[in-house]
C-alpha cells in the first residue's frame, strides 16, 4: 500500500467503460486536492473494484509525505481492535485507541457498513464519526453503494448538507446493464412516454374511468419530475400500468439517472442464472445492483412463480429497498388483499401509506380494443 501514489495511479481508473473512467478522473483530482489541503470531508462512494481504496490509500500516503498524522483503517477491522482492547493482553486500552481514533489529524476511513453490524458495532461507529463532524475533522471515508443504504443519522453526516463534505461517487452502480440485464428496451422507451398516453380510454371508457388514468398520467409525471417513496400502479391487464412505468423509467434516463427495469419473472430468472459457472455476472453484483439502484421499476409483480425462494428474494429486495426509502415504481394486477393473501410479508410493506402510493387503474384494456379495431 505504501507504494500507492497519485503520481502512479492510472488516471482512468481500474474501469473500462468512458463514464467510470471520468468518473475516476475527476474522483482523483478531488482526492488530491484534499490530501494537499486536509480540510472537511471527502466522501467516496463507488461499487466494488471501482477505486475507492486506491484513492483512499493515495490520500493517506501524501497526508503521511507531508508529515501530517494519519490514521488508516478499515472500519472492520477497527471494530475488531476495538473489541480487542477488552483482552487483559491487549497492549493498548479501549479509551486510548478509540480517542486516538477520534482526534487524529487525519482518519481514512475504509469500506464503511452497517449491514449486518451488531448495535454495539453500529454505536462505535457513530460516536467516531459524529465526534468528527462536530469537530470538524478531516476524514476521508469510503462506501460501497450509494449512501441512501445507511441511515438517515450517519448519511445526514457524510452527505455534509452545510458544505462540511464532498461526496464523489466513482463508478456505474448499474456497469453490468450494457449486458442488458435491467435495461428498457428501445422500442419500449419510444412507444410509452407520458406524450402518447391515451388519458380518454377508448371507446365506451367511462368519466370515472377516464378520471383514474388523467390521475394516474399526472402523479407519474410528478414522480418522474422528483422520485421520492413509491409508486404502486394497480389495475386490470391493458390498462396502461407498465406505459406509465415505461413512460417515468424513460424520464428518469433522460435526466441522467440509473434506472434498473424490469418483468418480475424474468428477474428472477436473472439471478437464478448467476449461479451458473458461465454468468458474467455475479449473483451478489446483481443483486447489489437490484438493491440500490436509484430507480427500481418492478412490473407485474405477482406474475412470478410462487416458490420459497423467489419468495425470499423479491422479500429482501422491497424490505431494504423500503427501509432505505429508495424510489420505486411497482405494476400489479393483484389487489391488496391478494397480496396479503399469497406475499403477506411483502403486503405488509406495500400497505405503508407514508412510503407507498397506491394508484388504482380502472380502464378498459388497451390491448383488446386495439385487437377489435
Amino acid at each position: 500500500m505504501a507504494r500507492i501514489s497519485f503520481t502512479t495511479t492510472n488516471v482512468e481508473g481500474p474501469q473500462t467503460d468512458v463514464p467510470s473512467q471520468q468518473m475516476f478522473a475527476d474522483g482523483m483530482k478531488a482526492a488530491a486536492r484534499f490530501a494537499e489541503d486536509p480540510q472537511g470531508w471527502l466522501v467516496l462512494t463507488g461499487p466494488s473494484a471501482s477505486g475507492k481504496t486506491h484513492l483512499a490509500v493515495a490520500i493517506a500516503n501524501r497526508c503521511i509525505e507531508r508529515s501530517q498524522t494519519t490514521f488508516f483503517i478499515v472500519a472492520s477491522d477497527l471494530l475488531d481492535h476495538l473489541r480487542a482492547t477488552y483482552s487483559p493482553d491487549s497492549p493498548v486500552s479501549y479509551d486510548e485507541l478509540f480517542e486516538q481514533v477520534r482526534n487524529v489529524s487525519v482518519l481514512v476511513l475504509d469500506d464503511l457498513s452497517m449491514s449486518n453490524a451488531t448495535p454495539w458495532a453500529q454505536e462505535k461507529l457513530f460516536q467516531v464519526i459524529n465526534h468528527r463532524y462536530n469537530n470538524s475533522l478531516p476524514t476521508v471515508i469510503t462506501v460501497r453503494g450509494p449512501l441512501q443504504r445507511l441511515d438517515d443519522a450517519l448519511r445526514t453526516r457524510l452527505e455534509g448538507s452545510d458544505g462540511t463534505a464532498e461526496v464523489v461517487q466513482l463508478g456505474n452502480f448499474n456497469s453490468r446493464m450494457i449486458q442488458g440485464v435491467g435495461e428498457v428496451r428501445a422500442e419500449m422507451l419510444q412507444r410509452m412516454t407520458f406524450q402518447n398516453f391515451d388519458t380518454l380510454g377508448g371507446a365506451g371508457a367511462s368519466a370515472p374511468e377516464q378520471e383514474s388514468l388523467d390521475r394516474a398520467l399526472h402523479t407519474a409525471e410528478a414522480f418522474a419530475a422528483n422520485p421520492e417513496g413509491w409508486l404502486l400502479f394497480n389495475g386490470p391487464r391493458g390498462c396502461g400500468k407498465t406505459h406509465l412505468a415505461v413512460a417515468i423509467a424513460g424520464e428518469r434516463l433522460r435526466q441522467g439517472s440509473q434506472v434498473f427495469f424490469a418483468f418480475v419473472p424474468t428477474l428472477l430468472d436473472h439471478l437464478r442464472a448467476t449461479f451458473s459457472p458461465d454468468s458474467q455476472v455475479g449473483y451478489d453484483e446483481l443483486f447489489e445492483q437490484i438493491n440500490s439502484v436509484p430507480l427500481l421499476v418492478l412490473d407485474d409483480l405477482g406474475a412470478e412463480s410462487s416458490t420459497a425462494w423467489a419468495e425470499e428474494k423479491l422479500y429482501q429486495i422491497v424490505v431494504h429497498r423500503h427501509e432505505a426509502r429508495l424510489p420505486t415504481v411497482i405494476t400489479t394486477v393483484s389487489k391488496i388483499e391478494d397480496l396479503e393473501d399469497t406475499k403477506s410479508r411483502i403486503a405488509s410493506r406495500l400497505v405503508d401509506g407514508l412510503v407507498v402510493d397506491w394508484l388504482p387503474i380502472v380502464a378498459p384494456n388497451y390491448r383488446d380494443q386495439r385487437r377489435r379495431g
